[in-house]
């Protein structure tokens, strides 16, 4: 059986999905407005989101359920 080679990240996925984020937005800027455009804004949004997410998970405030 093979094996699949490690890949180590270097940045973190919070800011590897906020930077997606800033890219989609300044493409979908680029467009004239339509579902193409729509789809870009809302993919941006969800990149947000998940940085966001991931971060909050990350924060040392938060504490498991006792």
């Amino acid at each position: 059986m093979t094996t699949r080679p490690q890949f180590q990240q270097r940045d973190p996925l919070e800011t590897r999905l906020a930077a997606e984020a800033e890219r989609l937005r300044e493409e979908a800027g680029l467009l004239p407005p339509g579902a193409t455009r729509d789809a870009m804004l809302r993919k941006a949004h969800q990149a947000e989101t998940g940085s966001q997410m991931s971060e909050w998970l990350r924060s040392p405030g938060l504490q498991p359920p006792d």
